[in-house]
């Protein structure tokens, strides 16, 4: 890879990975519309590993007082809103966990497509727009629940199609259930913490297994500069959401799924 390949792909990672843009969507478009080189298993790692020192690093005190919580339930048998804020996100991950198991391969081989992303950029973008616009903003954290962690979790198993967006499917399914954008993005990004550190695990045995030559300055560089960016991301995208909302991110989606559906049909 050429340092402006790892400088862009990281960044890129860092950005869309909690922004409700999609991140798969677009590390595959350079590859398949500027021939770059497949930026190969380790790389792949070493972005999902940056992405979880951010996320982790950002919300460590929420983290630590859930995972806290959540022991002492355990062995007190006692709830409180941190507890079941950590079998929320258990519960809400087990749907993209089981989709993933099952539709990984096929999905792989059969939707990594510019045609598909085009219009699941452009499908998902509406829906995003449609309840940010539209739902009620009534509910927070407090009033999570078994049937909407489910519904979270059930839509956020869509984002394995390239171009639906984790993030922005995820929030789509809290704002439109009429959880307030706060609180709708801030479950969002806890509940990409399991299947970042997923995801990173089985890249990581893939790795392992296969014997790969690693360049530690890619991945250096990889991991120190989509941390940056994602740090910065969440940062910024909670600090300006309320005053944004979702429509620029509507508006991004529209006009990328419209450039790749020109480029795929004529």
């Amino acid at each position: 890879m050429l340092w402006y390949h790892i400088v862009f792909l990281a960044v890129i990672q860092g950005l869309t990975e909690f922004l409700p843009i999609s991140s798969s969507a677009h590390l595959i478009l350079p590859a398949q519309l500027l021939d770059w080189p497949d930026q190969g298993l380790a790389f792949d790692v070493a972005v999902h590993v940056g992405t979880l020192v951010a996320i982790v690093g950002y919300f460590r005190q929420d983290i630590w007082q859930i995972i806290v919580a959540w022991c002492v339930s355990l062995r007190t048998r006692r709830s409180t809103p941190n507890s079941r804020l950590a079998w929320w996100i258990c519960i809400a991950t087990l749907p993209a966990g089981i989709a993933g198991f099952l539709f990984d391969d096929f999905i792989s081989h059969h939707l990594r497509s510019v045609e598909v992303i085009a219009y699941t950029t452009i499908g998902f973008g509406v829906l995003l727009w449609l309840s940010d616009r539209f739902g009620a903003a009534t509910k927070s954290e407090a009033d999570f629940g078994i049937k909407s962690v489910l519904y979270i979790g059930a839509a956020q198993a869509l984002a394995l199609i390239p171009g639906t967006s984790r993030s922005g499917i995820t929030m789509t399914a809290a704002r439109s259930l009429g959880f307030t954008r706060e609180s709708a993005a801030k479950f969002s990004f806890l509940l990409s913490i399991p299947l970042i550190l997923a995801a990173g695990g089985l890249k990581s045995v893939e790795l392992i297994s296969s014997n790969a030559t690693v360049d530690w300055v890619s991945i250096g560089m990889g991991v120190l500069l989509s941390a940056i960016s994602a740090y910065l991301c969440i940062y910024l995208f909670l600090k300006w959401l309320n005053t944004i909302g979702f429509f620029p991110f509507f508006v991004y989606r529209m006009l990328l799924g419209s450039i790749l559906l020109l480029m795929v049909y004529l």
